[in-house]
């Protein structure tokens, strides 16, 4: 039986590997095409959503997720093209604008935007764990690890923001049947 040592080491082995470069196949080419226009689509959320909100630390988490995500966009863009790559059409970039002169019935609430980018971020946090494990090149596998840290390390704050404000959406308790009903 593998210890756990030896399974992490056969792991950063694969993320080391100096081999030659595969071309990437069709399923490599495909998700990170996807990543890329997935991406380009929730700066569009985040710029919307910068535009409707005067929450303060939602303001701030925004800004940081816009950021965060540019540079990963901008690294897979700069990938796909190294490997000649088509990129896809993108929507361009939203003016910014004053919240108070977004019509109500237009405007996101800031529950709508925490909820909206918390689903968005764990999509993409469970695209990258497939992207990653459909993989043959080390790069870009690493590429999605790496992009998925990033997230991961943003889903955290967001969701005790999510908490602190009551935005948290959460599934109602469930007892199967026969089970034990704890004390009230």
């Amino acid at each position: 039986m593998t210890s756990a040592i030896e399974a992490i080491a056969a792991i950063l082995k694969n993320f080391t590997d100096e081999e030659p470069k595969l071309p990437l196949h069709v399923g490599e080419v495909m998700d990170l095409w996807t990543a890329f226009t997935a991406f380009k689509e929730s700066h569009t959320l985040y710029q919307v959503a910068l535009n409707s909100t005067i929450d303060r630390d939602l303001k701030a988490m925004l800004e940081d997720a816009l950021d965060g995500s540019l540079s990963d966009t901008k690294r897979i863009e700069n990938f796909l093209v190294k490997e000649g790559v088509p990129l896809p059409l993108v929507n361009p970039n939203k003016p910014v604008s004053d919240p108070s002169a977004v019509p109500e019935g237009v405007k996101l609430t800031e529950d709508e935007i925490a909820n909206l980018i918390a689903a968005k971020v764990a999509t993409s946090i469970t695209f990258c764990a497939q992207a990653m494990s459909k993989t043959v090149r080390t790069d870009v596998g690493l590429l999605f690890f790496s992009i998925q840290v990033h997230l991961m390390k943003f889903a955290a704050p967001l969701k005790n923001l999510m908490k602190s404000r009551g935005w948290l959406r959460v599934p109602p308790k469930y007892s199967p049947p026969g089970a034990p009903h704890p004390p009230s």
